[in-house]
């Protein structure tokens, strides 16, 4: 019950928000809040092993002047481990995000669909040659 009156405020606190974004989006005021902080913004993170106490890069997410994420790398030792690429749709939610391997080539391409409320419908998985691989579909059931 206590789960549900969060889930219920907060959502309630995303209906009645009147802030908007540019191009018309109306997003939740945590999300709002989270992107003011991240405008322009790169950062990085530093792993150090305990006994050597040797540094290296972890991982490095890139913002755009919205504070949305786009791009984020992952990083082993050794180099590159992964990269992911995000675009945005007219509503500022992700519309499509590109999966590249260690060797930065294109993996696995997503695409989505929202409900009116902001969570995701469905995701499409394709193969770099826009081959329709799978399909995954979301389903949100509130606990009472």
């Amino acid at each position: 019950m206590k789960r549900f009156l969060i889930v219920a405020s907060l959502l309630l606190a995303a209906f009645s928000f009147s802030g908007y974004c540019q191009d018309s989006e109306v997003l939740d005021p945590v999300t709002l809040a989270k992107r003011a902080r991240h405008r322009n913004m790169t950062i990085k993170e530093w792993n150090t092993d305990a006994k050597s106490k040797t540094r290296w890069l972890d991982r490095i997410t890139t913002y755009d002047s919205q504070g949305r994420k786009l791009e984020q790398i992952e990083y082993t030792s050794y180099g590159q481990k992964w990269r992911e690429t995000y675009e945005y749709g007219p509503d500022g939610r992700i519309a499509k995000d590109v999966y590249y391997d260690e060797r930065n080539r294109p993996k696995l391409v997503r695409k989505y669909e929202y409900n009116s409320d902001g969570t995701k419908r469905r995701q499409f998985n394709y193969s770099p040659q826009g081959v329709l691989m799978t399909v995954k579909v979301f389903e949100y059931i509130i606990a009472e």
